[in-house]
């Protein structure tokens, strides 16, 4: 078994590795953007997918990443994890209907409810607490869930025709064009910016830069926020005009992992 996960501030990471540890502690873990996950897949016959939904939809990095290698869903069986801030509707039933598409077995699904990563956006704020809670919600959600696979049960949540309707009509039809292409949104405050490129080593897409001791931004965001959670003059806007507040998982959870996580525990 294989886990493989797009995460912006580590929640989808962060609930595939507690599912697995539960499920299948000897599964190993890639993120997507891993140089070797590709060959990973070909070697896995059964996969748990774990993403953070988007405006009840996919990511673009991952949609173009299911596209790009669609010769390897062929086959694999699959269960799709989806981590949201607010309701979604379908968020794993909108990949596993792609990766049907591509001739995968889709096992089941499971959505969890996680801590936002918009950090931007004061209205998706909610207590440290309240987040705290989110994470241990999720954690027993997860145990649940494993214990109905242990079952031969697995959870279909996000799969099917009502799933799809929610999905569509909750947000997806509203906010299409949020995800439909890479974002060029990405504001830096250059007065704000001390040049620490901690940015630019944490973007999946490559999409920032340093330029004589400043940050910069290109046209291809894929709105994971990352840099805008980490940045530590709170320099990098997307969605808003200004931070609120940042977080990661760790801040949520503690005593796991860093704040680097998504380059330090790649496996």
């Amino acid at each position: 078994m294989l886990g493989i996960y797009f995460s912006g501030t580590g929640n989808s990471r962060y609930a595939l590795e507690y599912f697995l540890n539960k499920y299948n502690h000897s599964a190993k873990i890639f993120a997507i953007d891993d140089e070797c996950v590709v060959d990973e897949i070909k070697n896995h016959e059964e996969i748990v997918f774990s993403y953070a939904v988007q405006f009840s939809n996919i990511p673009k990095m991952l949609k173009d990443f299911v596209d790009k290698n669609q010769n390897l869903w062929q086959g694999k069986k699959v269960f799709i994890i989806a981590t949201m801030g607010l309701f979604s509707g379908d968020g794993a039933g909108i990949l596993a209907r792609q990766l049907k598409k591509y001739g995968s077995k889709i096992v089941g699904g499971l959505h969890l409810k996680m801590p936002d990563s918009i950090a931007d956006e004061k209205a998706l704020k909610r207590p440290l607490e309240k987040n705290k809670e989110l994470v241990r919600a999720a954690e027993k959600k997860i145990e649940h869930a494993v214990s109905c696979m242990n079952n031969g049960k697995p959870p279909q949540e996000g799969i099917g025709f009502w799933y799809h309707l929610a999905g569509l009509f909750g947000q997806r039809l509203y906010f299409y064009n949020k995800t439909k292409e890479y974002t060029n949104k990405v504001k830096i405050d250059t007065a704000k910016c001390i040049g620490c490129g901690k940015c630019v080593g944490l973007c999946p897409m490559k999409n920032l830069n340093l330029k004589d001791g400043k940050a910069q931004a290109d046209s291809r965001c894929t709105m994971c926020y990352r840099c805008i959670n980490i940045c530590p003059n709170q320099a990098i806007t997307l969605l808003g005009k200004s931070v609120i507040e940042q977080g990661t998982i760790e801040k949520y959870r503690e005593n796991y992992g860093k704040s680097d996580y998504i380059l330090s525990a790649k496996k």
